[in-house]
């Protein structure tokens, strides 16, 4: 049996996700960025946490853990490259290791770059991959910690999924990471499109997330490094796809 997703936004501009085995009634967190929202949300589902899923230590991501195990008596799993950061960790996953939220299976991925423990789970029976701050809807996340020699493997990974795996990002960033799309791959017709369809879902109030690994094969220039109109727009025809993404990384640091 699938699972529930419930989405939800909170703070500035995360995104909370609740998941729910429908089986077992099991449910999890995927990370935690604010307590109180997630318990809201809990409530108006009349769902009982029994997960907590991170894939990184920042605070908008760990930051409720400790509140949450507190009140529900939650177990713990987040990355094993980050074990001594992540608030009441009870079980630290590596690449490869299988969280079991009752019947559903999350496979976990170490995707360094963002941070070096950096991990997502890919519950790939239900084609959705919970993603942190690895990918987002037509970017990825700043190399605070990593290299991009290992983002650019990390965001691959997640280019290999089945194209309609669906993307499950944890900020609305969308709209800004396209105004910068544009000018990194700017005659992509299917890029300028959605670019403009989504300034016309903000203006709605509407979520840009998730988003789906074809969407973003298609038109987000980050996984596009070894395309030719990319590659011409960084200066860079021919070139490394390792250089051209960190020469997009580079541009997007300082857009």
């Amino acid at each position: 049996m699938p699972i529930e997703i419930r989405q939800f936004p909170c703070l500035s501009d995360n995104y909370g996700y609740l998941i729910r085995d429908v089986s077992t009634g099991a449910v999890a967190a995927i990370d935690t960025p604010d307590a109180e929202r997630i318990n809201q949300e809990l409530a108006a589902a009349g769902w009982r946490l029994t997960h907590i899923l991170n894939t990184h230590w920042h605070p908008d991501h760990a930051g409720g853990n400790l509140a949450l195990k507190e009140k529900w008596g939650c177990r713990i799993f987040g990355p094993e490259g980050e074990a001594a950061k992540i608030p009441g960790l009870d079980t630290p996953v590596g690449d490869g290791d299988v969280v079991m939220l009752g019947k559903s299976r999350g496979q976990v991925i170490e995707t360094p770059g963002h941070t070096l423990g950096h991990i997502i789970y890919h519950f790939a029976d239900d084609k959705a991959a919970f993603v942190g701050d690895t990918i987002f809807a037509l970017g990825c996340g700043r190399l605070f910690e990593g290299t991009p020699t290992q983002m650019w493997s990390s965001l691959s990974r997640i280019a290999a999924m089945a194209p309609d795996t669906k993307l499950y990002c944890a900020h609305e960033y969308t709209q800004a990471n396209a105004r910068f799309a544009v000018t990194a791959d700017p005659h992509n017709e299917a890029l300028l499109k959605r670019a403009k369809e989504i300034d016309a879902a903000r203006a709605r109030g509407e979520a840009t997330v998730p988003t789906n690994v074809a969407l973003e094969l298609a038109t987000n220039p980050f996984l596009r490094a070894k395309d030719a109109g990319v590659q011409a727009a960084m200066g860079l025809v021919g070139a490394d796809p390792v250089a051209v993404f960190a020469e997009v990384r580079k541009r997007k640091d300082n857009f």
